[in-house]
């Protein structure tokens, strides 16, 4: 990911504090570098600090401390008309009144562009979302779909170099979101604009972005790209809250030079996982485990780890059977088993063992209480 000519990053959060009442902190302490031509979720659950970020980058919200540059200048004292960032919000933000290739033009008409420049600009916006017919309609003319694009042909129409993107497809049906989010991947990738997008869709973040910042209560938990995130989780609330993730509580009972530790389950069993976020001997730990990485009845001494479990329910889902199993002190032990045959022998109430690799089982901070989504 290019930085630009003066090796400084596109956007930079320095030491950014955000607090609406003077005393609780909504965003603490952010230092955020994001390189030209990113593509850069902030994921998170309701009231984490991400769309906050977004406001503050944008100049909607003042930061309370720190600052934020672009292109290497300060920004903070920039009115939001002049920091020259498109803006994709979750109600498209249409004018009603006006036709499509008006909405797309206002933005020119204010930075005082000609007509014959504007109405080729408008143009190329309208093309470049495929709706290169539809410039003479009003937005209630136009799906939800194509209102939205609308909106994305309004933020790219005067040529930003940064685009800010607030739960732009919230509104839309599932279907319908996932072709936009290919179509706003394929256009950042064939603009090279530099992106900051912010949702608490987990799938969404995944699918777009170069990479995903997981924001919880204010800070940056983990910024990382998408398959490190999901392969790599540096804490429990990263490893629960991205994709389905099986846990299993324990006390720490060795930890190995090879950061190898041996944890004790509440079964008595000794489970070998990674050290990767982990306290003294002694201590609580959660352990971190994705549910394809299960085998059940593995071999005999084929796994380092094997501990029985009971199925309880039997999910059939096309390409997969989605296993719910008690497994120690957890009932909701998910193993997904690839439906290579059409059908699985296994049934509910049957007793079965499982197993699993070391390396894909993370040692991490003990979870205290419910994580939120």
């Amino acid at each position: 990911m290019s930085q630009n000519g003066s090796g400084e990053p596109m956007v930079r959060f320095e030491g950014v504090q955000k607090s609406y009442d003077g005393e609780v902190l909504v965003v603490k302490n952010l230092n955020l570098d994001i390189a030209k031509g990113e593509f850069v979720t902030m994921l998170g659950p309701s009231g984490s600090g991400k769309t906050t970020c977004l406001m503050m980058l944008a100049g909607f919200e003042p930061a309370t401390h720190g600052e934020i540059y672009l292109n290497g200048k300060p920004i903070n004292s920039v009115p939001p008309h002049k920091r020259g960032i498109g803006m994709v919000f979750q109600n498209y933000a249409l004018f009603p009144h006006m036709t499509v290739a008006e909405n797309l033009a206002f933005p020119l008409e204010v930075r005082g562009m000609n007509k014959t420049d504007q109405a080729a600009k408008v143009k190329r916006a309208l093309e470049m979302v495929e709706l290169g017919e539809m410039g003479g309609r009003r937005p209630a003319q136009l799906s939800g779909g194509q209102q939205q694009r609308v909106a994305v042909a309004r933020a790219l129409v005067f040529d930003p170099e940064l685009i800010l993107m607030d739960e732009p497809l919230g509104a839309l049906d599932k279907q319908l979101r996932e072709q936009m989010q290919y179509e706003i991947k394929h256009i950042h990738e064939s603009l090279g604009v530099t992106v900051v997008y912010v949702t608490h869709d987990q799938a969404e973040a995944l699918t777009m972005s170069d990479r995903i910042a997981v924001f919880n209560d204010g800070v940056i938990q983990q910024i990382s790209s998408p398959s490190v995130l999901y392969e790599a989780p540096e804490t429990s609330f990263v490893a629960q809250f991205i994709g389905e993730n099986n846990k299993l509580n324990g006390i720490i009972e060795s930890i190995d030079d090879d950061q190898n530790a041996m944890v004790k389950i509440t079964t008595g069993e000794l489970i070998k996982a990674n050290a990767v976020n982990i306290g003294e001997i002694g201590e609580k730990t959660t352990m971190s485990l994705r549910p394809e990485r299960v085998q059940i009845n593995p071999k005999k001494g084929s796994l380092p780890n094997i501990i029985n479990g009971e199925i309880v329910e039997l999910i059939y889902l096309g390409d997969h059977i989605r296993t719910r199993m008690k497994v120690a002190d957890s009932d909701e032990f998910i193993v997904k088993i690839p439906n290579a045959h059409g059908k699985s022998s296994l049934q509910e109430g049957t007793k079965v063992s499982v197993g699993w690799e070391a390396a894909d089982c993370r040692a991490l901070d003990p979870i205290t209480g419910p994580i939120p989504h």
